[in-house]
């Protein structure tokens, strides 16, 4: 099934042990445990071990670590012949971008005396822009080789570190779960992508791009996990006390919401009444994606159900409307459908975000403020303005995440990085030794490639 353009005995290794011993001797360079780490600096406090961070943060960091491995990656494998790759190439973009992740986010968050320090909540966050590359792997999915993938992350990761910087420090926006620098970005790059490395010919591989009643099971078992631990990844690097236990809560509700009215929708957009699997798996996730930016926010258990509710909504439609269109008529290929998952309820968070903290007063939050919005509480701006700043956030997030995805689209776009052909996307056997009992579907696959190329070079 392979050829010399998409054989990587060369190209992967080269790339890998690059990266990795890079990795290394950066890491070695400017990487230090923190105080919560090091057992010098710890032993030097009076601190009980149980008040080490660890204990408060690492349940939340499991939680997070099993979505971004188990969730993202098996929400992915509803392609017939392309569940190899989909975990896979998932585990290995992982693997790297959190390597990465935690450098770039370093030099702009834990810079101290020239040197990265590291604990659990670096780990957090390192996994959340990890998740960002994840979404846009979704876009692309089926169409790249795990070269490309690798040096997408490697622009991705640092774009999505300035973009966190700016929004978070710079514009002293909050965005706990991420709505924006995690599902906007994501989504939005990803489609930037996708549309620079449009294929014309991509109809020669529709056959595969879909699924069988096996690969949709294993699909909803992605969904299981990132439906049950999303209220952890919401909350995982909020203050400690009422803020993570708002957000869990906010979170839960939202996602409960949204899949009944995901399965509602579902049902009413088809003529015969039946639901959609696609549906099921994507659109039921979009409550957590909405309450990611509001969900430490005083949104209340009914404010929301009714942003989950709107999530799932939208989402639907999305899938059953909008991606034709998107595809017909603006050239975007999106496989997985990260528009409607993440792009939309991200934005929808983000809107949410802007008019909760709008709002906000003292009288809700009381002391709370400070925690929350602690511009606000301090008297440096009002409530309002914060309100301005979330909206400012969102637009920047929009910009790089564009900008940034047509600059890589078009990198992505040279020849050396062992791409499919338009006849043999969503096809496992072209990087992975596929099960012996599959020879026969391989010999046959590679007859339909050649005769397809013949075609299309004619």
């Amino acid at each position: 099934m392979t050829d010399a353009a998409t054989n990587m005995r060369l190209k992967l290794p080269i790339v890998c042990f690059i990266l990795q011993i890079i990795l290394i001797i950066l890491f070695g360079v400017l990487v230090q445990y923190d105080h919560d780490t090091d057992a010098k600096e710890w032993h030097n406090t009076n601190q009980s071990d149980y008040e080490n961070e660890f204990y408060y943060r690492y349940p939340s960091f499991q939680d997070v670590h099993v979505m971004i491995f188990i969730g993202f990656g098996f929400l992915m494998t509803f392609l017939q012949r392309y569940g190899f790759s989909s975990v896979g190439f998932n585990f290995l973009i992982a693997a790297f971008s959190l390597q990465w992740a935690t450098l770039m986010q370093g030099f702009f968050h834990g810079m101290h005396g020239g040197k990265i320090h590291i604990g659990v909540e670096s780990m957090i966050n390192a996994d959340f822009c990890t998740g960002a590359v994840l979404i846009s792997f979704g876009a692309v999915l089926g169409k790249t080789s795990p070269v490309q993938l690798l040096i997408m992350a490697i622009f991705e990761v640092t774009l999505f570190a300035v973009n966190e910087f700016v929004l978070l420090s710079a514009l002293g926006a909050k965005d706990a779960g991420g709505s924006m620098t995690i599902h906007t970005f994501g989504a939005y790059f990803g489609l930037m992508v996708t549309r620079v490395l449009y294929r014309p010919n991509l109809n020669k591989s529709k056959h595969r791009n879909s699924s069988v009643y096996h690969s949709d099971l294993f699909a909803m078992i992605g969904t299981i996990y990132l439906w049950m631990f999303w209220p952890s990844f919401n909350s995982a690097v909020t203050a400690h006390g009422d803020d993570q236990h708002r957000t869990a809560m906010n979170t839960y509700y939202s996602l409960a919401a949204c899949t009944l009215a995901t399965y509602g929708l579902s049902a009413l957009t088809a003529h015969d009444g039946k639901l959609d699997m696609v549906h099921i798996q994507n659109a039921a996730l979009a409550g957590g994606v909405a309450a990611g930016t509001a969900g430490e926010m005083m949104l209340t258990p009914y404010g929301s159900m009714i942003v989950g509710f709107l999530a799932g909504i939208i989402s639907v439609l999305g899938f059953k409307y909008l991606s034709p269109i998107l595809e017909d008529k603006l050239k975007i290929q999106d496989t997985c459908g990260v528009h409607n998952l993440h792009g939309m309820p991200g934005v929808l968070g983000a809107i949410v975000g802007a008019v909760t903290a709008a709002v906000a007063s003292t009288d809700v939050y009381g002391k709370g403020m400070g925690d929350v919005f602690p511009d606000v509480a301090s008297g440096q701006i009002e409530a309002s303005y914060q309100g301005v700043r979330q909206a400012i956030s969102l637009a920047v997030t929009l910009g790089i995440a564009l900008g940034g995805g047509l600059f890589v689209g078009f990198i992505l776009k040279l020849p050396v990085f062992g791409a499919p052909s338009d006849t043999i996307c969503y096809e496992d056997s072209i990087y992975w030794e596929v099960p012996g009992d599959e020879e026969g579907h391989e010999e046959q696959l590679t007859a339909v490639n050649t005769a397809e190329t013949e075609k299309l070079n004619s």
